[in-house]
């Protein structure tokens, strides 16, 4: 199957001024050479530590940030060179979700106007027809017709995150990035948006890059897993492989810290030493060599490349030692 989305050697650099000229004197490595496909009606989950890039990676795919190099292909078209016009287009086919609804949702505008806003900017139907949509997609997320007429404070956490949900529906995409989607929400109210999201996906046929930090969401809600460290994926592969054969020493740390709810089964917590480095001035070598407990002289100074585990294409894996430490 053809994928929908390609990206290939995506990196985004932020440059880091100085001076009374203010000029650069550094640049901030967020992404770095990154490379992944996603084909339709797939949920890749993106997981890493706070400051991992993730966020910058899913803005960069949907041109909230402009990539400093590399290619991003949707549908065969390429993204990075799409004019103006082109870019407006390619906005109702992929949307975003933001971590904070709060904060992304205007307070002084009704969930109508909210709502029916993307409408208005593409020119898309009539004002009847617009708030018929409204009406429409308020009821698929869940949320009563009465309550288009509130503000953002009148609702709850898990309301205004349906409301994101609702308004990144409205232009009808073909890829949402939810971005932190249920980590700023409680236990409950997280099940009830995941399920949400997944009734969502059978029914419209949406394809899903599910950005977080908490691996017991990334596994219930996705099929491929890409674990991003310091800018880089280290490591991708289906959900059950990620989970029960991970490769890389980052992937096992992180997957010995999920808590266990049996007592009586305790992981063999691997931990995490130290700090991650700045991405302002990434070490030379492995990013991951300065936290762990089996880097050898080569990890310090060669970058290691991203090679295939046993020769399985769908599992792939950036590690020296790959083979030493399974």
């Amino acid at each position: 199957m053809k994928p929908i989305l390609e990206v290939n050697n995506l990196s985004m650099h932020f440059p880091i001024t100085g001076g009374l000229l203010r000029r650069q004197v550094g640049k901030v490595h967020a992404v770095t050479d990154v490379s992944l496909c996603l084909t339709r009606g797939e949920t890749l989950g993106v997981v890493g530590e706070s400051g991992c890039g993730k966020t910058t990676l899913g803005r960069a795919l949907i041109r909230l940030y402009e990539p400093t190099e590399g290619s991003v292909k949707f549908e065969g078209k390429e993204v990075t060179e799409f004019s103006d016009n082109d870019l407006k287009g390619f906005r109702k086919d992929m949307q975003m979700v933001f971590q904070d609804p709060y904060a992304s949702l205007n307070p002084r505008m009704t969930i109508q106007d909210i709502l029916e806003e993307p409408l208005s900017l593409h020119q898309i139907g009539t004002k009847a027809e617009r708030q018929e949509k409204v009406v429409s997609i308020m009821k698929l997320v869940g949320l009563r017709e009465e309550d288009i007429l509130k503000f953002p404070h009148e609702f709850s956490g898990g309301q205004r995150q349906r409301i994101g949900i609702a308004r990144a529906l409205m232009l009808n995409p073909k890829i949402i990035i939810c971005d932190e989607a249920v980590s700023a929400l409680d236990v409950s109210i997280q099940s009830q948006v995941l399920n949400l999201l997944n009734k969502l996906q059978k029914e419209l046929k949406l394809t899903y890059i599910f950005i977080s930090h908490d691996l017991t969401v990334v596994k219930y809600i996705s099929d491929r897993v890409a674990i991003m460290y310091l800018g880089r994926i280290i490591e991708l592969a289906s959900s059950e492989d990620i989970y029960e054969k991970p490769q890389h020493p980052y992937t096992k740390a992180l997957l010995s810290s999920m808590p266990i709810p049996d007592p009586r089964k305790r992981n063999n917590d691997l931990g995490l030493v130290g700090d991650v480095p700045s991405p302002a001035n990434p070490p030379p070598g492995c990013a991951f060599a300065t936290r762990c407990s089996w880097a050898k002289e080569i990890c310090s100074h060669d970058v290691p490349q991203i090679e295939e585990v046993n020769g399985q294409k769908d599992h792939i894996v950036a590690c020296h030692l790959k083979s030493e430490i399974n």
